[in-house]
């Protein structure tokens, strides 16, 4: 019988608690309930109890009781559920989660949630689901539901709602049972590739040619998100090569730009040692919202360049400045690898817009921007890592072929 763990408050969300607890019951599925409740008693007796979850995350609940500090005790509480989460998965006593609560109950049960690998099924109704949900799904599989009405007794609404997200986690389960019983096929070695919409057909016809040599590719958007993603799964061991041709994500870390994946970005590959081809995909751009989310600073420099690319991304060009800067981040973080690394160079630009067509230059074609990626990646990297120049954009099938070439005969194919 499937186990499903329900993480939940039970002193002050135990009535909605029973509710989903009853219902998993009742489609066959074994609820495993653990108890993050702080301040007072259980509405029932959970299977995992509240001083239980204190204790994992570091800190008695009489000590957090006495105390009476409300970050604390979510910071804490948080910690357990996430250790708690990952135990029973390990034990095999964890096959789905469900949570529920408002702001803090959000931020335990996401907690644990996170903990968990991706393809563990994982719902959590929240009071805060139509806002930013960034913070707590962060790069795991996370389904929030929105509440809708908050988190506190049940009525016609409420009750719909955690209905659905019992019913939702359940059909998860089931589902996840069925591919589990299907025959395995071959595994096939998996690959990671960062790609953006100005290196869709670059990334296409490589994700083709690795196809064919028997690699599994992974794509990621580079969203910030995405790159976040795509590292910790290198640092969780799935990938064995890099194909790190997107790397815009960090002209947002330098200029503020909505798609920043943090400055650990380009780290786990060079630190688990395995292969990997970096180009400066998408150097040129900063992203942006609308055109009126634009910080000042720049929308009132008439030197910049924008792009309005939909009505919701509004890119900017990078100077020869910033791409000097760029090149030696570049440059710092290949010279840093472990395992075998090559860079390489699209000499007639980093993106569709950094490019000249048949109708001429477009519109973020700047040379000397280019120049100044290209010399600083070349001045300040490691000297015995590879830098290859190449006379082609880097969506031409010229750049194709190099990088894959050269990643396929790093992996030794």
């Amino acid at each position: 019988m499937p186990t499903i763990v329900l993480v939940a408050a039970l002193d002050t969300k135990g009535e909605e608690a029973q509710l989903v607890r009853e219902y998993i019951a009742a489609r066959g599925h074994q609820p495993l309930v653990v108890n993050t409740g702080v301040v007072g008693e259980p509405r029932f007796q959970p299977d995992v109890d509240a001083a239980e979850v204190a204790r994992a995350g570091g800190t008695a609940l009489d000590e957090l009781r006495r105390r009476a500090d409300r970050g604390e005790a979510i910071a804490v509480m948080a910690r357990g559920a996430a250790a708690i989460a990952a135990r029973l998965q390990q034990e095999g006593r964890l096959d789905g989660i469900v949570g529920l609560g408002g702001s803090a109950g959000t931020a335990v049960g996401s907690a644990a949630m996170r903990a968990l690998p991706v393809g563990v099924p994982k719902v959590l109704v929240s009071t805060v689901a139509s806002g930013n949900v960034a913070p707590y799904v962060g790069t795991k599989d996370v389904a929030m539901m929105y509440s809708v009405v908050d988190v506190a007794g049940i009525n016609r609404l409420s009750r719909a709602v955690l209905t659905n997200a019992a019913g939702a986690v359940c059909g998860a389960v089931d589902a996840a049972a069925h591919l589990a019983a299907q025959p395995a096929g071959e595994e096939k070695p998996l690959l990671a590739a960062s790609m953006f919409g100005n290196t869709t057909k670059l990334v296409d016809a490589a994700r083709a040619i690795f196809e064919d040599h028997g690699y599994e590719v992974l794509v990621f958007h580079a969203t910030g998100s995405g790159g976040q993603t795509m590292e910790g799964l290198i640092r969780d061991g799935f990938i064995h090569g890099a194909y790190d041709v997107t790397t815009t994500e960090w002209a947002d870390q330098l200029c503020g730009g909505v798609f920043d994946a943090g400055p650990t970005r380009l780290d786990a590959a060079g630190e688990k040692g395995i292969p990997q081809v970096i180009a400066p995909g998408c150097l040129d751009m900063v992203n942006f919202g609308a055109e009126d989310t634009v910080p000042a600073q720049y929308k009132n420099d008439p030197s910049r360049k924008f792009y309005v690319w939909n009505p919701q991304v509004t890119l900017m060009r990078t100077t020869p400045e910033e791409n000097a800067q760029l090149g030696t981040i570049i440059a710092e973080k290949a010279s840093a690898a472990k395992g075998p690394v090559e860079i390489f160079l699209p000499l007639r630009g980093v993106s569709i817009l950094d490019s000249v067509t048949d109708e001429g230059p477009q519109p973020f074609w700047w040379p000397e921007a280019d120049r100044a990626l290209f010399d600083a990646i070349k001045q300040h990297v490691r000297r015995d890592v590879p830098v290859h120049e190449v006379d082609a954009n880097i969506n031409d099938p010229a750049f194709t072929k190099a990088t894959t070439d050269a990643l396929l005969r790093m992996l030794g194919r």
